[in-house]
């Protein structure tokens, strides 16, 4: 059982390296569930890093379900990764009711070509996830990263045995996973854990000016700028310059 470490930075990603870790998933923005990282940080790491890195592919938080001009983002960045020689893709798509989006999985599966091809945590959002495990393996899927559907692999532990049993392809539990709870997991049939490894943080400590903006986050359909307002803005300054 290999051991897949989630990392958003180089320093991040030597510490993991130099720990042990097998393999790396690279991604930025952890708090947000992780979006596809810079162009600057792909080239840094590639020129910096010595083993397997896969490379998550999902260009914006909130739910998977994409517009067509988001698949051609997507499309890019992977062919983007595969000229810069990483290992493997982490990568998904769902239509809004959270079925498993076949036809763009498809696209994404044949851009990735060769590369290792891992189905992310969209998986948990599944509500028929044996029809969709099926679909994925007939797309080459080599992994489903996944907590089971549950709040972390623990709770979804029974869900993860049944994956095992079902699978051809391999199964990666992610989500809480730590020393104190590795023991459930090894010996199990399981191809790989995923963990962020980072340490529990202490309050945060912090007076100067906030720039995060907690009512953004979204789990469904991302906001979207308003046309009137900006058209309102637009017209406004033209005004005051006459």
């Amino acid at each position: 059982m290999k051991v897949e470490v989630c990392v958003t930075s180089v320093d991040a990603a030597k510490i993991a390296e130099r720990a042990g870790a097998d393999r790396l998933e690279l991604c930025s923005e952890l708090a947000v569930g992780g979006v596809t990282p810079s162009a600057g940080l792909l080239q840094t790491i590639r020129d910096t890093v010595h083993i397997p890195v896969h490379v998550l592919i999902r260009p914006r938080s909130g739910n998977f379900t994409y517009s067509e001009h988001t698949f051609s983002q997507m499309l890019r960045d992977i062919s983007y990764c595969r000229q810069l020689g990483f290992d493997g893709i982490v990568t998904g798509c769902l239509h809004e009711d959270n079925r498993l989006n076949r036809t763009g999985m498809q696209r994404l599966a044949e851009a990735s070509g060769d590369l290792h091809l891992t189905f992310h945590r969209a998986f948990d959002r599944i509500p028929d996830w044996e029809t969709a495990l099926v679909e994925l393996e007939a797309l080459g899927v080599d992994t489903i990263l996944t907590s089971g559907q549950a709040a972390s692999a623990l709770q979804g532990f029974s869900r993860l045995e049944d994956l095992v049993q079902r699978a051809g392809c391999g199964i990666m539990p992610g989500g809480g996973i730590r020393p104190s709870n590795l023991e459930r997991f090894a010996g199990k049939g399981f191809e790989a854990v995923h963990l962020s490894a980072l340490e529990r943080p202490a309050p945060e400590l912090f007076s100067g000016l906030p720039l995060n903006t907690p009512r953004l986050l979204r789990e469904g359909a991302p906001l979207l700028p308003d046309a009137g307002m900006i058209e309102a803005v637009v017209r406004a300054i033209k005004t005051s310059r006459k």
